[in-house]
């Protein structure tokens, strides 16, 4: 074939790819609306990391954020068709939407750990998980009906000692031999900053409470209708994940504090050290399998702490929970630092 030849048919096949590249351009978008489970915050990060990048953009999809709070229910929204996805906050609501006959299904697990903490004092002599059980303990309704039941029935933990937390931190400062719960990310750093030490810090995650966390849910009829939008959003999600964590991410960071005007730069770099430290996101089978990964032996031991805890029943289809048809497929493992 003589130069001319060759010349032309690449510049021809170039002009066909371009054309294509353009063409896939100029297809609209799918838009598709996700509701949080709280206010804009870190623990929310690798989604508005993906909207602020472009990565949602990329995936084919025009996403909007819809954020939680205390008088909003997304996943109420979600039932009702108002949103497609719902960020859940554990496992737990899953298995109960399978008892309630809820039409819904876990397609990724953001978090490997579940956040939830026990914070002490310092110099009290706690040291060990199980030196909180001598404590007066701080916790919430919600959390005294979930994991404070599996520490009764692994540990021994007593609702005696349990007296109600109201998101006040006050109580639990003037009493030291208490403890208080809280998230990882968050209220060590508020006590830091209102009482000036640090407390000790024990993630229930780390003593065998193995709770996913921050799921990504959405209907059984968007499974089944549009397994392709499901599975890019899911991808594209994880990518979102990798860049907050381990990319820049001030852009993510500026649209998290545009939507909650009291976030903090100190308290956003705070959340995203401890995610890191304590392999929140990026640990466990998320190491292989990558961000999101969820496992049928891990659901399995989580069902059955929680039915020896008797916090559900034994009798529900747990593999309605979750479905693995759009995780560990080892997407954003190359973004990892080397």
């Amino acid at each position: 074939m003589k130069f001319g030849q060759v010349f032309g048919a690449a510049v021809v096949a170039a002009c066909a790819f371009l054309l294509a590249a353009a063409s896939a351009q100029s297809q609209p978008l799918d838009k598709v609306s996700f509701g949080t489970n709280w206010v804009a915050e870190a623990e929310h990060g690798g989604h508005y990391q993906a909207l602020a990048d472009g990565t949602y953009r990329r995936y084919g999809l025009d996403v909007t954020i819809v954020p939680g709070g205390p008088n909003v229910n997304n996943r109420i929204l979600l039932l009702v068709g108002k949103l497609d996805f719902f960020m859940s906050a554990n496992t737990l609501q899953g298995f109960d939407a399978v008892e309630r006959n809820v039409p819904t299904v876990a397609v990724a697990a953001m978090f490997q750990k579940d956040p939830q903490v026990l914070i002490a004092h310092p110099d009290q002599g706690i040291d060990k998980f199980e030196d909180l059980k001598k404590l007066t303990l701080f916790v919430s309704k919600e959390g005294l009906a979930s994991y404070f039941q599996w520490l009764k029935s692994d540990y021994g933990f007593s609702e005696k000692r349990v007296k109600p937390y109201t998101s006040n931190p006050q109580p639990f400062l003037i009493d030291k031999k208490s403890a208080m719960q809280g998230y990882v990310t968050s209220e060590p750093f508020a006590i830091e900053k209102r009482a000036g030490f640090k407390p000790k810090v024990f993630l229930l995650a780390d003593y065998g409470f193995d709770s996913y966390s921050t799921l990504i849910e959405t209907r059984r009829d968007l499974v089944a209708s549009k397994p392709d939008l499901v599975q890019r959003f899911v991808d594209a999600s994880i990518i979102g994940w990798m860049n907050y964590l381990y990319g820049d991410n001030k852009a993510a960071n500026a649209l998290i504090k545009r939507q909650n005007p009291e976030m903090t730069d100190e308290l956003l770099a705070y959340s995203v050290a401890k995610m890191k430290e304590y392999g929140i996101v990026d640990s466990g089978d998320a190491g292989s399998l990558g961000v999101g990964a969820m496992t049928e032996a891990r659901m399995k031991s989580f069902y059955e702490k929680m039915v020896r805890a008797g916090v559900i029943k034994p009798s529900i289809a747990l593999n309605r929970a979750y479905t693995l048809q759009f995780v560990n497929k080892k997407v954003g493992l190359d973004l990892r630092p080397k």
